[in-house]
């Protein structure tokens, strides 16, 4: 079994690499994805990768809720699992809450007026050998 040292270290190493998983998952995404659905994705893979809950119910320690869950229903079934799930469930419905209030404030498109252009044209410079010329 664990002691405190190797259970803080591989909690530390699950956390960390779960961490930058997100990040790069939500950079690479960010690229091509828009703003809110970049949050929802982002936003459920943390909830899916970094919600604790205990493996059984005399246990001190925590693990990761989704490799419970899944190791429960591979051994005991749905009703083993369900305890697993139940913070997964919340935690998942909680981040889609979120997604949506911030798509809907932060990352919301503004609306253009009509009659301007969506984006300002760039102005046009003359090339740098260029001579101007005189009227």
């Amino acid at each position: 079994m664990l002691n405190d040292s190797s259970y803080f270290t591989a909690i530390c190493i699950y956390v960390g690499s779960a961490a930058v998983l997100i990040m790069y998952i939500g950079w690479w995404l960010g690229r091509h994805w828009r703003a809110g659905w970049v949050t929802l994705v982002v936003l459920l893979l943390a909830a899916l990768l970094l919600t604790p809950a205990y493996p059984k119910v005399d246990v001190d320690t925590m693990a990761p809720a989704l490799i419970v869950a899944a190791f429960q229903f591979l051994t005991a079934g749905v009703e083993g699992a369900r305890h697993a799930l139940r913070p997964l469930i919340f935690m998942s419905g909680a981040a889609v809450v979120i997604a949506l209030l911030l798509s809907m404030t932060v990352f919301r498109r503004r609306r253009v007026p009509k009659g301007r252009p969506a984006r300002p044209k760039p102005r046009s410079r003359p090339a740098p050998g260029a001579r101007a010329r005189k009227a």
